[in-house]
């Protein structure tokens, strides 16, 4: 990591960075009410595939994608495409499958506490007394929200696992991104991370393509998911993770379970326990306790 993503890490920030990291997170609460509406007709294989087809296309409209890459960078962008895009898009699609859209945005509210478990083993970066208690919050916060879920059986139970894989790969791609997009710039590194996203999904992507059906509602869904939740914000994320720090950045997931929940339960009747809202709440606080400053 460098020196100036360390310091986005630990710098205060200021409210248009704070209006900056929301962005990502808002879009992306909508992102489990579209995968849900998109697993009516097709196959969790084929929504997350076809998600990065079109976030690719999207992209691929902009010059910036088409920035020379240096050689030394490719390998990088190769754990991207596999932790950022292809297994997290392709999991929390199988997650949905058993699991409610609302329950899939709560439990991203854990995406801060495992990018900070990340940059501590991985790259052994430092965590004070605060980040540490964070950590442990958030965690009880996440036992929290899967509770209730892991009493109903074991395909829920699968269905959190799915999730709880997708956040680790998640919080090692953050990592990555933030050193990365200052390297290469934003829309390239999120470009060329789908391109072989897409390339590496394509396996599963076909055969879930056969196991769909066609409606025009899950068609309009998973569009609408591809070009502004895969396409638009993760531009934004990489972003955000190249000045602020990946860290920092994965702040924009305490968005998410309030869109999440209200999409979830407005328009397709969800519940959710008590318990696992007060865990919502638990979590984000240790996100919170996590991000302060230094």
């Amino acid at each position: 990591m460098t020196a100036r993503t360390q310091a986005g890490d630990e710098a205060a920030l200021r409210p248009i960075d704070w209006v900056s990291l929301a962005v990502p997170g808002l879009v992306w609460g909508s992102s489990f009410f579209l995968i849900a509406e998109g697993l009516e007709s097709f196959h969790p294989a084929f929504v997350g595939w076809y998600r990065m087809i079109v976030g690719l296309a999207v992209l691929t409209a902009f010059p910036t994608a088409r920035r020379r890459v240096d050689p030394a960078a490719r390998g990088r962008l190769r754990a991207l495409s596999m932790f950022w895009m292809a297994a997290p898009l392709t999991l929390f699609a199988f997650a949905q499958d058993r699991i409610s859209s609302s329950l899939a945005g709560m439990l991203n509210t854990l995406n801060p506490v495992l990018t900070v478990l990340v940059g501590f083993v991985w790259l052994g970066r430092r965590a004070g007394p605060r980040r540490i208690v964070g950590v442990i919050v958030g965690t009880t916060g996440g036992v929290m929200i899967a509770a209730p879920t892991l009493g109903e059986g074991s395909s829920s139970a699968v269905g959190i696992a799915m999730a709880f894989a997708a956040l680790c790969c998640y919080g090692i791609a953050l990592n990555i991104a933030g050193p990365l997009q200052q390297q290469v710039g934003a829309v390239a590194t999120v470009h060329r991370a789908l391109a072989g996203a897409v390339i590496v999904a394509a396996p599963t992507g076909l055969w879930g393509l056969t196991q769909s059906s066609f409606s025009w509602g899950s068609a309009i869904a998973v569009t609408v998911l591809g070009a502004f939740s895969t396409g638009v914000a993760y531009v934004w994320m990489a972003w955000n993770a190249g000045r602020l720090g990946g860290t920092r950045a994965s702040t924009t997931n305490y968005m998410i379970p309030v869109v999440s929940i209200v999409l979830g339960v407005g328009l397709r009747g969800e519940s959710i326990a008590a318990i696992a809202l007060i865990g919502t709440l638990v979590t984000v606080f240790g996100a919170w306790q996590v991000n302060r400053s230094a």
